[in-house]
């Protein structure tokens, strides 16, 4: 394993044992090398204020930056940023083309909140059947994801 890989090991461990301080020392670093999975917790610490001061700029930079190369977490957590107005200016449209790429990647939150949208016309225009396409998607990868956990 390499050493990157032990501190971004270490970094997320320290995470979910709810280590902020530690995880913070671990994690900014690699976040600033561009480690997605880095900048996702960094940005979740930022947000909450989790082993900091609450930070919403720092926590939009980060997740911002990870959903951007593609990490289906952050994806999602950006679209609830954006659908919430949590750190940012709430902007359904913006939080539906998150929700979307996150979707994509068989996020199953993802996927049921773009049910939703479309139920509701928030942020995209209602359409019944293209929310009953994700909802149908939704569960089936919900299924999909505890049947391997």
């Amino acid at each position: 394993m390499s050493e990157l890989n032990m501190e971004l090991t270490s970094g997320i461990a320290a995470f979910e044992a709810k280590d902020f301080a530690r995880a913070m020392q671990l994690l900014q670093p690699l976040a600033e090398k561009g480690e997605a999975q880095a900048q996702y917790r960094v940005a979740i610490m930022a947000q909450v204020g989790l082993g900091m001061v609450k930070n919403c700029a720092i926590a939009v930079k980060w997740m911002r930056a990870a959903a951007d190369q593609g990490f289906a977490l952050a994806q999602h957590g950006l679209g609830f940023m954006y659908f919430q107005g949590e750190c940012t200016k709430a902007d359904p449209a913006e939080a539906a083309r998150w929700f979307r790429l996150a979707a994509d990647q068989g996020m199953a939150g993802s996927q049921s909140m773009l049910a939703t949208m479309y139920e509701k016309g928030i942020g995209v225009g209602r359409d019944p059947a293209e929310a009953a396409q994700w909802r149908a998607r939704a569960d089936k990868d919900a299924g999909a994801s505890s049947a391997t956990s």
